[in-house]
């Protein structure tokens, strides 16, 4: 399976000028640049609200797309909550004067008066969105110009039949992500934290820098990791889905619902860690910037997992990008009940499943069975983003190499969902017994190649399994034996060895003996 890379796209604040007075004219355009949210939504309307408490919104412009609200995507009742000041204080933001005219905002006038513009569609638009706004931008001239998304799921290309990270598509588009909750960010006195990604980390500060004086209540940090910030944002609300069904399903054993929550969250990094191993641009994100990661936030310049393959260690996984906290606690934001207000959309959703399954005792016949439950539930399935994730979900673990044993649960959440119907039975029993659950999260993160003892154990009846443990333990037998060999060779620390020498060999006859206390 092939997917079309996008051309290279330019996505800069600045020219190719190399005259410093040009570059500090621009740097100090940018200290006052104003931000364009396009499309709106649930959540970028919130932020909007929310900067609109705060700040009063006078560097944030906002444009629905043609035929859209700007509150559409809120009940009524939301709206009955907002503060009416506030309110009006959007709908300026999301208008201007044209003569003696007020008219609404589109997509060119955000381009013409803002430096940074983030497009707020779905995954069902955001792509010819983004086409759009380049075609904007070059006939503007508005080069300068830097684009963003925030689309939480894959997208995919009919033509081809194949899906993708639209950031890996465009890796010089930008994405904004962190905050988890859209009720949460209308509250006064809450704040959070969000993370503004972009391969280029002179163009992640600036970006971060500038979206940072949105809202007193909303931090960013920037960040160079735009495609796994991507990824994992589709990616949990998957698994946020796989949560809310943890919390309904199993709330009364709370002996499962640490494990299923901390694999949940720990396949999501694992599997941005591999798709970062697959980055076009991965040497330069390291290698070729004008300022270190570390000048970015990031305590180490680089954190990578190895795996034995037949006595040389490979590079399997790349983790730098964890150390980016608002993007991390996004995903652990949104696979817990809040103490306060509704969980994500895809929580919800996934709630749904849980009160179905029980109630049917089965799972659903099909994905449109279950986009017809969370509709009558009053979830919209055009606002959840994990459910359309789902769908893609084979052609994405196809597409970037994701390992069985590091997707085991969306796999399971995607039987249940699209397998037979002989699958989706036995899907059911582990959903939905404590201890089959539990089994499964315990099994399912070994390797394929690293169970055969454990089954070996579960089997002694065959020869071949006792043969294998017996070697197994011949062989550990025989490591010992070399290496008690090995330690007669040791030296004794004598009192007059240099001190560094004495300390190394206490801490290490600590290390190897220690306090039962």
């Amino acid at each position: 399976m092939t997917v079309n890379r996008g051309k290279g796209m330019r996505n800069s604040f600045f020219d190719d000028s190399l005259d410093k007075d040009h570059v500090k004219r621009r740097i100090h355009e940018l200290s006052r640049a104003k931000v364009g949210f396009y499309s709106i939504g649930l959540y970028p309307a919130s932020l909007a609200y929310n900067s609109a408490m705060q700040e009063g919104g006078k560097s944030l412009l906002l444009a629905p797309r043609p035929g859209r609200k700007l509150l559409g995507a809120f009940s009524e009742q939301a709206i009955r909550g907002m503060d009416p000041g506030h309110v009006d204080q959007m709908h300026r933001m999301a208008h201007h004067e044209e003569g003696n005219q007020r008219v609404s905002n589109s997509l060119e006038y955000l381009i013409r008066t803002c430096d940074l513009v983030i497009l707020s569609a779905n995954s069902n638009y955001i792509e010819a969105d983004l086409a759009e706004a380049r075609a904007l931008r070059e006939r503007l001239k508005r080069r300068s110009v830097v684009f963003a998304c925030l689309a939480g799921s894959y997208n995919h290309d009919t033509v081809t039949d194949s899906s993708y990270v639209l950031c890996e598509k465009y890796p010089n588009l930008a994405f904004f992500s962190g905050f988890h909750r859209h009720d949460a960010l209308r509250d006064p006195f809450d704040s959070f934290t969000a993370n503004f990604c972009h391969p280029n980390a002179l163009t992640a500060l600036l970006g971060a820098f500038i979206l940072d004086k949105l809202s007193l209540n909303i931090q960013v940090a920037p960040g160079v990791h735009n495609v796994e910030a991507q990824y994992i944002k589709a990616a949990k609300n998957m698994g946020s889905i796989f949560a809310g069904f943890g919390y309904e399903y199993h709330c009364g054993n709370s002996g499962i619902l640490p494990t299923l929550l901390t694999l949940i969250l720990d396949q999501c990094l694992d599997q941005a860690a591999t798709v970062s191993m697959r980055r076009r641009d991965r040497h330069n994100l390291y290698y070729q910037q004008a300022i270190p990661l570390t000048e970015l936030g990031y305590g180490v310049a680089g954190i990578e997992a190895m795996i034995d393959r037949g006595g040389d260690a490979a590079i399997a996984r790349d983790h730098t990008f964890s150390q980016l906290t608002a993007m991390v606690a996004d995903v652990r934001g949104s696979m817990m009940m809040p103490l306060s207000g509704k969980p994500t959309r895809n929580f919800q959703a996934g709630q749904v499943l849980a009160r179905m399954m029980r109630a049917q005792g089965r799972c659903p016949h099909s994905m449109v069975e279950y986009e017809e439950w969370c509709e009558e539930a009053g979830l919209k399935k055009g606002g959840l983003e994990g459910v359309k994730a789902l769908r893609y979900w084979p052609q994405i673990r196809e597409q970037y190499g994701i390992p069985s044993h590091d997707a085991s649960m969306v796999n399971l959440l995607y039987t249940v969902l699209c397998g037979d119907a002989d699958d989706k039975d036995a899907a059911f029993l582990v959903m939905t017994e404590s201890r089959e659950l539990s089994n499964y999260c315990q099994e399912s993160v070994r390797p394929t190649h690293s169970r055969k003892y454990s089954g070996a154990l579960n089997n002694l009846e065959k020869p071949e399994s006792m043969e294998l443990l017996a070697n197994a333990v011949i062989a550990d037998t025989a490591r010992k034996a070399i290496f008690d060999e090995n330690a007669a060779d040791e030296f004794e620390i004598q009192a007059d060895d240099p001190a560094y020498l004495q300390a190394m060999s206490s801490i290490e006859m600590e290390i190897r003996s220690p306090s039962p206390f």
